[in-house]
């Protein structure tokens, strides 16, 4: 309910904010919807008003999709939302529906509103710096394994954020590379603990223990993917994590260096998830917990595959990951 709340109200004020850009393109000719032919107009000065005007358009819809995103402070509906879902919605969610909001950012954001996005960038790679440590200091005081894992979203969502709005070549390349890593490794966590819970029918990190010595494909696979959320070089969110940093340092030294601490933050909780789970003597209960089974491997696998060949042949992907945008 809270995840349908949030992205209604973000939907209608991004509604009105269109209707207002609609309304500025009539006042200098024929009203159009026409992204190209905004994006035009905004570029040749042809819309010449108030820039207070833009601004407000530009906060419309920067607010619908902080809050897709999510964007710290508007990310409250999405531990919830990962915690009340099946495992499958929150992959859904967390990998594919959230990109929607940075990607309204890169596409939409920047191209109509550039000046806009100039004037609030201070705050708003800010506020994404700030859900950076946020979620990783609050995933650390977890118990529940899917409220962990929703957490540490939303401090990776801040880096995407951060490198789109940095507007240097090697953030938002960064962040435009890290949408798809992101998704492949939030996937792949998100499907190997909704695995282990169906096995044992609970969320609690405390009910598990030893479950690598029942079922050692799952503890390696989670391994893989546990290690890819936390950016480990070889695995394909370490590059993505590294531009984008390396485009923030390059616009806000001090950002950058709030968002290294973050890394370290992010390797407590997913080594401590890791070793609390996986590692010691089998917990109580947890000697029915089977492998996984051919299905599963066959949904998982191509998601480690990928982690993989991407964390081993960047290139690949970061070759042609470079958005075209103004930067000032």
């Amino acid at each position: 309910m809270k995840f349908l709340l949030y992205n209604l109200f973000g939907g209608l004020i991004m509604l009105a904010a269109v209707i207002g850009l609609y309304v500025v393109t009539a006042q200098h000719g024929p009203g159009t919807f026409d992204f190209r032919e905004i994006v035009a107009g905004v570029a040749s000065g042809r819309y010449g008003i108030d820039p207070a005007v833009f601004k407000a358009l530009f906060l419309g819809f920067m607010f619908a999709f902080a809050v897709k995103a999510p964007l710290w402070p508007f990310h409250r509906w999405l531990p919830d939302a990962a915690v009340e879902s099946t495992p499958a919605t929150a992959v859904l969610m967390m990998a594919v529906m959230d990109k929607v909001g940075t990607f309204g950012m890169l596409r939409y954001c920047l191209q109509l509103f550039p000046d806009a996005s100039t004037y609030f960038r201070p705050l708003i790679v800010t506020l994404a710096i700030i859900g950076v440590i946020y979620g990783a200091v609050v995933a650390i005081g977890q118990t529940d394994i899917m409220r962990l894992i929703a957490y540490t979203s939303i401090s990776h969502f801040g880096f995407i954020i951060a490198g789109i709005f940095v507007m240097t070549t090697q953030g938002q390349s960064g962040s435009t590379l890290y949408m798809l890593n992101h998704g492949l490794s939030t996937a792949a966590v998100f499907l190997i603990a909704g695995f282990l819970i169906s096995r044992h029918g609970s969320r609690s990190i405390a009910d598990y223990g030893g479950v690598q010595k029942v079922a050692p494909i799952l503890a390696g696979t989670f391994l893989v993917s546990a290690m890819a959320t936390l950016s480990l070089p070889g695995l394909a969110p370490f590059v993505s994590e590294f531009l984008v940093l390396l485009g923030t340092y390059n616009r806000y030294w001090l950002a950058a260096a709030f968002g290294v601490t973050a890394l370290v933050l992010s390797a407590i909780y997913m080594l401590w998830l890791y070793q609390r789970v996986m590692t010691g003597p089998v917990a109580k209960g947890n000697e029915r917990i089977g492998d996984l089974v051919p299905r599963e491997m066959i949904v998982v696998a191509p998601l480690i595959a990928l982690l993989l060949v991407l964390g081993s042949t960047p290139n690949r992907c970061s070759t042609s990951s470079t958005p075209r945008s103004r930067t000032p």
